[in-house]
């Protein structure tokens, strides 16, 4: 039988070339050459036309905007970050490490949305129906009703989805399929493109809602093209690690709900639970105060999290160390400088190490106050009061500038049971009185040596 006939295009230019070559000869760019079906000049029928909607021509303001509908998918955390569960015809890209976690919360969410009612499917590449069952049976489920289907073909899965209907579908892993267009290898690059746009096609036309698993790289980005997380509605990446029970899923993208959006799950023997409280991670659990020890209210998407900043300041000698864990480094070097300038504090001849502890991530600038405040205690030996806590971006002018959303950040630390704060000035509440900042003493300032000054005198 002969073999189907094959090219290679140049994701650059778009270039085609018979053979694979290192380097593009129309561009001259490197390993861009990609596997394809060359477009035939016979009036054969496109493999994508019975997946393509015909929309006729309107005008924006006359098109009914109407709000998705969610399908709550039980599990509260997984809701949080998929901007309130599922939505028909969504189709979801989750990756993160091996043996995160991916494949054990897809099947639990499975399990819960088959209980209320919905249609499911559990397309698995990687394992037999047998080892999903076996994983099933760990994790406490029972007598469950999800239909498990072990298939690798793209054509033989579409026709599944096709006679099955089913409301959730999800493709473990993205990586495994294959599709008879083409001669290339699963986890080809031509492969993963060609199946991914089919499975999105088919979830638009029949409302289906799919959620692909993608392996990632050893940089821990999605395997695949970047191609991949363009043609999906949501991108969810699974964070944490192996060696520790608590799970981060961070949204990415997300066109039906706020991106940066986080769940915190904790890993146990009955599988992935949702920690309500997720502040309770971040926050060491110290008997009395201890110096280099500052609390701050970070924002994850839409949620107010307390993280504790610990800073270490000891003596470095001639060539003194600057590193920091969860926070941006070359920031760290520039608020020791805003230090020295502005407050007078001088660490040109300390090791500076800063940590967020807990494994979390910051990202926003508010915890510059915070950073400077924990270097200061630590540097002098003092610890900061119980039940304080700061948030404020520091400029290198010496100024505290304002975060976003300061007011549910003072509520989220209120309601924790914190009493003291040293806030930017223009986060101070318009209505102390209120309930919610009852037991909260707020400190509010505009500059560097301002903060240092109001810590000094809650600390003698």
């Amino acid at each position: 039988m002969a073999k189907d006939k094959t090219v290679f295009v140049c994701s650059e230019c778009g270039g085609i070339s018979p053979k694979w070559l290192g380097k593009c000869p129309h561009c001259h760019a490197w390993n861009t050459l990609v596997e394809s079906t060359p477009e035939s000049s016979a009036p054969t029928k496109n493999r994508f036309a019975s997946l393509a909607k015909t929309a006729e021509l309107a005008i924006l303001g006359d098109i009914d905007a109407v709000d998705m509908a969610r399908i709550p998918t039980g599990h509260d955390e997984l809701d949080r970050v998929l901007g309130g569960g599922m939505v028909e015809g969504g189709v979801v890209l989750i990756g993160g490490d091996p043996g995160i976690g991916k494949s054990t919360l897809l099947l639990q969410a499975l399990d819960s949305l088959q209980r209320s009612g919905q249609n499911t499917l559990y397309v698995t590449g990687e394992e037999s129906g047998a080892q999903v069952a076996l994983r099933a049976r760990r994790l406490g489920l029972d007598g469950s009703q999800v239909r498990v289907l072990a298939e690798i073909g793209l054509e033989k899965i579409l026709a599944t989805l096709e006679s099955t209907r089913p409301d959730i579908a999800v493709i473990d892993s993205i990586q495994t399929v294959y599709s008879e267009q083409l001669t290339s290898a699963p986890g080809s690059v031509a492969q993963v493109r060609e199946c991914a746009a089919h499975l999105t096609r088919a979830a638009k036309a029949s409302g289906v809602c799919i959620v692909l698993v993608g392996h990632v790289t050893k940089e821990g980005a999605l395997a695949g093209p970047r191609v991949l997380e363009h043609m999906v509605d949501t991108v969810l990446y699974f964070e944490g690690d192996t060696h520790s029970s608590f799970r981060l899923v961070r949204a990415i993208k997300n066109r039906f709900g706020a991106v940066n959006e986080i769940g915190v799950f904790a890993m146990t023997e009955k599988g992935l639970k949702g920690v309500s409280n997720p502040s309770a991670i971040f926050l060491s659990q110290h008997a009395e105060p201890v110096p280099g020890s500052c609390v701050m209210v970070t924002l994850e998407g839409t949620r107010p999290m307390l993280v504790e900043i610990q800073a270490l300041v000891d003596s470095g000698g001639p060539s003194p160390r600057r590193l920091s864990v969860g926070l941006d480094k070359d920031r760290l070097a520039m608020l020791l400088a805003v230090l020295h300038r502005h407050a007078g504090v001088a660490c040109m001849d300390q090791d500076v190490f800063v940590n967020a502890v807990g494994g979390v991530r910051i990202s926003e600038p508010a915890a510059d106050l915070a950073v400077l405040l924990s270097i200061t205690s630590s540097l002098r030996g003092k610890p900061l009061p119980k039940g304080f806590f700061a948030f404020g971006e520091v400029g290198l002018a010496g100024e505290v500038r304002p975060a976003p959303r300061g007011q549910e950040r003072l509520k989220e630390a209120a309601k924790l049971g914190f009493s003291v704060a040293v806030v930017p000035k223009a986060n101070l509440p318009k209505n102390l009185q209120s309930k919610d900042f009852e037991g909260l003493t707020i400190h509010a300032v505009e500059r560097v040596e301002q903060a240092m000054a109001v810590v000094r005198d809650l600390a003698y």
